[in-house]
């Protein structure tokens, strides 16, 4: 075994305090489980707290199959002053009073239920967004103002939880929940939301409640990691959201990286997140009637581990190797 290999490979959930970057967050699953091949798969600002799915040892090969999930967040919104970075920790670039409406429970709630739709939305200039190789948050540091393009981004849930007015009476604050796609920044939400309303807007908390099926109830503080080690290890499984296989049938061909014909793997609906009373024995398996379709991707276990991910090739009726795992993936 490498220097610095563990043997080990997992996926936990981290509830990364605020004030840490996910950086620093990845950097301590490293000397937790010491293991330096440690990732995580959906950066959080320093200022965010919250679920960060981490990978350990050869499972960082999960991080594309978990990037491209729904996102849930809450946040709390200040008025009245816009930022530099969009939220707390920048520098006040503009000012403006608030309007009386914004307290008006009615007129905020009817407001943040009607964002829910497709919108155009521009990242922060304080992004790792990159514009020609650059991230825009370099540009920015060092004076200059990246052009990022607006792109497409969906708000699929949104509900105002608190209004309140701001510390010392100065503004005032909306606390809501959304439910976003891939790649939508909130800093930009709250951001745009505040001119539209024209009082300016920021970000003052943030924490990501769910990134796909993984909640914060799997999610743990790192000082809590440090006690349970592998038994904090989730079942990768539950949480792919892809239909999936036990290949112990032809785990010869499965451990070789080989095509497999399309009845050589049975498929099973896809777990639920919610724990089952023992996965090991099969609990929760149901079996799938739908045929493989063209492109899917499907989870293969052997050995009660998740081995590889295949994708069924339909020109040639076969599943052909997507990721093969050199150590197995532990089922938590």
């Amino acid at each position: 075994m490498k220097r610095g290999e563990s043997g080990l490979s997992l996926l936990v959930g981290v509830d990364k305090p605020q004030g840490m970057s996910s950086h620093d967050a990845v950097n301590r699953c490293r000397r937790i489980f010491g293991e330096r091949r440690v990732g995580h798969t959906g950066t959080l600002d320093p200022l965010a707290t919250g679920v960060l799915p981490v990978c350990i040892g050869p499972a960082t090969r999960l991080d594309r199959y978990l990037t491209g999930h729904d996102k849930v967040y809450r946040v709390t919104m200040r008025f009245g002053s816009e930022t530099a970075t969009d939220d707390a920790e920048g520098e006040v670039i503009r000012r403006a009073p608030c309007p009386p409406d914004l307290l008006d429970g009615r007129f905020a709630s009817s407001y943040i239920e009607g964002l829910v739709g497709e919108h155009m939305q521009e990242p922060p200039r304080y992004s790792a967004v990159k514009v020609d190789g650059r991230k825009a948050y370099e540009v920015a540091r060092k004076g200059g103002d990246a052009a990022l393009e607006p792109r497409p981004i969906r708000i699929l849930k949104a509900r105002l939880l608190e209004r309140s007015a701001g510390p010392d009476g100065d503004g005032c604050e909306w606390t809501a929940e959304f439910a976003v796609s891939k790649g939508t920044y909130i800093r930009s939400i709250a951001r745009d939301i505040g001119r539209e309303l024209g009082c300016f807007a920021h970000v003052t908390a943030l924490r990501r409640m769910a990134s796909g099926s993984l909640g914060l109830e799997y999610c743990h503080s790192l000082e809590t990691l440090e006690d349970l080690g592998q038994q904090a290890a989730l079942d990768p499984v539950r949480f792919l959201g892809m239909r999936y296989a036990f290949g112990d049938d032809a785990a010869p061909a499965i451990l070789n990286g080989a095509a497999l014909d399309a009845g050589a793997l049975r498929l099973c609906e896809p777990l639920r997140a919610e724990p089952q009373p023992c996965a090991c024995c099969g609990s929760g398996v149901v079996p799938s009637e739908a045929p493989p379709q063209p492109g899917e991707a499907v989870a293969v276990i052997l050995e009660n581990r998740l081995k590889a991910i295949y994708r069924y090739d339909a020109a040639a009726v076969r599943y052909r190797t997507d990721c093969v795992f050199s150590q197995p993936i532990v089922r938590g």
